[in-house]
């Protein structure tokens, strides 16, 4: 298990990447996957960090900055996917009603703009703090 966490970062970082357009599209573009998919890469991320034997504050900082890396990723994705549908907004013979996403507003465009923000903004952040999460327990647990 020792030589798991021996693999370059580079080659980790990849490895990330491909399970996280798997993630991707299980979800079928809504990346639920992906925010559940942060509390084990930040397990590994601790388990990673811990064994390094660095210092708490640096370790922290460590799990931080890729925690920032890996929600950066899901967001490009997010913003690939999603971010075409933008200039939706601006077209006003578009239906929003039939695009099939959940109508939870009152209004069609005032949903689909929530969506959007969700989708884009919202869904890299709780896996930014799902990642955290996992590594923080991972510390905690001490490798």
């Amino acid at each position: 298990m020792n030589r798991l966490y021996n693999i370059r970062l580079r080659t980790a970082l990849l490895i990330y990447i491909s399970l996280d357009v798997l993630c991707v599209g299980a979800g079928m573009g809504v990346p639920i996957f992906c925010i559940l998919f942060g509390a084990p890469v930040g397990w590994y991320l601790g388990s990673r960090v811990s064994t390094e034997g660095t210092d708490l504050r640096l370790g922290l900082r460590k799990i931080l900055i890729y925690a920032m890396i890996t929600a950066s990723v899901t967001f490009v994705g997010m913003g690939l996917i999603w971010g075409r549908c933008v200039v939706m907004l601006f077209d006003p013979a578009t239906d929003f009603v039939n695009f099939g996403i959940p109508m939870i507003l009152y209004q069609p465009k005032a949903s689909f703009i929530g969506w959007l923000v969700l989708m884009i903004f919202i869904s890299p952040f709780l896996q930014f703090l799902m990642t955290i999460f996992g590594g923080l327990v991972a510390m905690l647990r001490g490798r």
